[in-house]
């Protein structure tokens, strides 16, 4: 029985166009080469920090997103030769705290592309909950060494749930994350093990409430009043209070995490005092 003719798939075209096609055919190559090692960098995990080796350090703001809140700590960072960045939250700083924490995630894999050997973390309110979640979600944590959280309402805030409970419909996705008891915070409901972090709250704090949410367990939580029994430090005032600062930059270093120290109140505070330009 006669058999069709085997034919060339392009066989029949004529030069022109079988040219055209095949440069298509070889764009589509390229293109999926591209989009595979855009997947290949999105999954792929880096090694664990190494605890002596500090590297850059990405700084996540509170509710709202007001980045302005963290020059002064990125300057002096800056000053003492660390890399530091500010994180643009997604929706203003207050939606979905999943999707901050997904930005976290790209904002320390670019950092890691360009050369950083680990991050640490600073998260101020609301952002340290979004760190939390970046640790429990993000592909590159295992770059994080440490984390230094102001304020962060870990347990959730008081003030959250009212203003969920008052004006229906008022509070945001952040918002609504943040109320104490959320499905979001019961799923983080403690650190991760092994990781320094150092939490630092203000029996001062007038927006967190109780400040204590900020003592999560597995961090080590230090009250500022405990360290400088006169310390007066409102929540909005804990990224620029010197002895904050000088608690976050301790906390950033390579010696252990600082504790509630009263006999290093002076030098805290002289250590976190504005360097004059």
């Amino acid at each position: 029985m006669a058999s069709w003719p085997e034919r060339a798939p392009l066989g029949g075209l004529a030069p022109r166009r079988r040219a055209f096609v095949l440069a298509l055919l070889a764009l589509a190559a390229v293109v999926a080469v591209l989009v595979g090692l855009g997947v290949a960098r999105e999954y792929r995990v880096p090694p664990p920090a190494d605890p002596d080796v500090p590297g850059a350090v990405v700084l996540v703001p509170g509710y709202g997103g007001n980045r302005a809140a963290f020059i002064g700590l990125t300057e002096r960072l800056r000053a003492e030769g660390r890399r530091a960045v500010i994180v643009e939250l997604p929706s203003g700083g207050t939606g979905d705290l999943v999707a901050q924490g997904a930005t976290i995630d790209d904002t320390v894999r670019g950092l890691l592309d360009d050369g950083a050997p680990s991050v640490d973390v600073v998260g101020y309110s609301a952002g340290g909950v979004a760190t939390r979640v970046y640790l429990d979600r993000g592909r590159t944590a295992p770059a994080v060494r440490r984390v230094v959280t102001l304020g962060s309402p870990l347990q959730g805030a008081e003030l959250a749930a009212a203003g969920g409970a008052l004006v229906p419909g008022a509070c945001p996705r952040a918002c609504q994350q943040l109320a104490p008891g959320s499905a979001l915070l019961s799923d983080i409901a403690t650190a991760p093990p092994g990781l320094p972090w150092l939490s630092l709250w203000t029996a001062d704090d007038e927006t967190v409430t109780p400040p204590e949410s900020a003592e999560l367990p597995g961090t080590d939580a230090v009250r500022l009043q405990d360290v400088c029994s006169d310390a007066s430090v409102a929540h909005s005032r804990l990224p620029s209070d010197p002895l904050a600062v000088g608690l976050v930059l301790q906390g950033l270093g390579t010696g252990p995490l600082p504790t509630a120290d009263p006999d290093q109140c002076d030098a805290l505070r002289s250590e976190g005092a504005p360097r004059a330009s």
